[in-house]
This record gives C-alpha cells, sequence and structure tokens, in this order.
C-alpha cells in the first residue's frame, strides 16, 4: 500500500512528523515512519500531515493559473499532500495556512473533523485563543455556539472553504490525500486570515509561501485582463 509513495518519493525521503503528545514537529526517513505505521507496538503517536509529493493542475488554483516561469520565487507546492495518520493522531483546532481552501480523500481509515464557520464573532474568538497561554487547555470546540462534526470514511472526500477553522482527529489508522489552493472565489477571507496571521506572529514554516508575491502575480494578471477589455471595448465603438 506504500508502493506508490516509495516509487514517487523514495524510502530515504526526509519527511516531517508530529509528536502528538508533545504537538511538536521533528524528522524521519520515509521508509522507518512505514516501518513505524506497519508496527502495531508503537511507544509514541506519530502524524504526518504535511508530505506534498507532487505538481498538480487545478482550475481554481492561483498558483497553477498566475504563477510566472520565469519568476525569481520559488514556486509553492502545496497542492497534493499525503498524510498518514495512526489511531488518535490529532491536529488540534486551525486555519489553513493563507485562508486556503483545502480538500481531503481518505484512502482507507477513517478521520473525524470539527468544523467552525468563520463568522467574525468566530474569527475575533479563534484570534484571542490562538494567542492565549493557556490555548492547550482548553478545547476550542466549547468556546462557540455551533461546532460541526463530521465522519470521513474510506472512500470519502471532503472539502472545506476558505477560512473555515477545524480540528482533525485520526480516529483509525488512515492514509489520505489533500491538498490546498488559493482562488478567486473569496480573495477578502484569504486576505483577512493572512492578516490575522501576521499579527499571531505566525512562523514562516507555517505560511502560504511567497503569499504576498502570489498577490502581485495575481493582481497584474487582473490588471491586464481589465486593460484588454477596455481597449476591446474602445475598439468596437
Amino acid at each position: 500500500m506504500f508502493c506508490v509513495l516509495y516509487e514517487g518519493i523514495g524510502g530515504e525521503k526526509i519527511i516531517d512528523v508530529i509528536d502528538v503528545a508533545r504537538q511538536a514537529d521533528s524528522k524521519i526517513r520515509l521508509k522507518n515512519f512505514v516501518k513505524y505505521f506497519m508496527n502495531p507496538d508503537r511507544p509514541k503517536v506519530l502524524n504526518v500531515i504535511s508530505l506534498e509529493f507532487s505538481d498538480t493542475n487545478k482550475k481554481l488554483s492561483w498558483v497553477e493559473n498566475y504563477w510566472p516561469d520565469d519568476s525569481v520565487f520559488t514556486k509553492p507546492f502545496v497542492q497534493k499532500y499525503c498524510l498518514m495518520g495512526v489511531e488518535d493522531s490529532y491536529t488540534d483546532f486551525h486555519i489553513d495556512f493563507g485562508g486556503t481552501s483545502v480538500w481531503y480523500h481518505v484512502l482507507w481509515g477513517e478521520k473525524i473533523f470539527y468544523l467552525i464557520k468563520p463568522t467574525d464573532e468566530n474569527l475575533a474568538t479563534y484570534e484571542a485563543w490562538s494567542s492565549s497561554v493557556t490555548q492547550s487547555e482548553e478545547f476550542f470546540g466549547d468556546k462557540v455556539d455551533k461546532c460541526y462534526k463530521c465522519v470521513v470514511k474510506q472512500g470519502h472526500t471532503l472539502f472545506v472553504p476558505t477560512g473555515w477553522i477545524h480540528a482533525v482527529l485520526t480516529s483509525q489508522d488512515c492514509m489520505a490525500f489533500g491538498g490546498n489552493f488559493l482562488h478567486n472565489l473569496n480573495i477578502g477571507m484569504q486576505l483577512r486570515c493572512y492578516e490575522m496571521e501576521k499579527r499571531l506572529k505566525t512562523p514562516d514554516l507555517f505560511k502560504f509561501p511567497f503569499f504576498e508575491a502570489i498577490c502581485w502575480f495575481v493582481a497584474k494578471n487582473l490588471l491586464e485582463t481589465l486593460k484588454g477589455k477596455i481597449s476591446s471595448n474602445l475598439k468596437n465603438r
């Protein structure tokens, strides 16, 4: 079941894993994580949620539509991730970087999502909770009026819209795929989430790569599109 990963990535690939008990990041070779994953006697709970494994084309994706080939910045690769979580892996409440929309497909196993709508009140509460010293002691779902539970089973796909606050529990050993993308359908919320990240002093590692650069690339494209339409309208008069 891991042959696709070995074929496309290689067992020597260094990947990021999260020690769930400590909510701390560390690094391990893919082949070693596979051995850990297949061993029923696990000394700790490790979670993989950021193994980006290939480039992709998405018609909505800003990166795929607007990132120039000659950019001095490195093209962001956030469109396809492989997530390998053992039972009881947990990612606390968060908003995906830059307010990106995200999709998940469970190949096998099961994940439980706790979802909170990004209303003005909920976003303000989330920002206060994120900067609180007691964050790890409080379940954020208890601080809002509505927290939705969604069980994503084998073969199911879930789409999380821009800015939604969510936590993820791996209720069974699970392999899933997912990806993040920026788009034109909710630019205001994307910018709002980015500004929140700046206020919270979110480390660059957990931000959308070159978020401001992609915004300028999109703005340039929109400007050129508007100029073209204006020029066309003038010629047709």
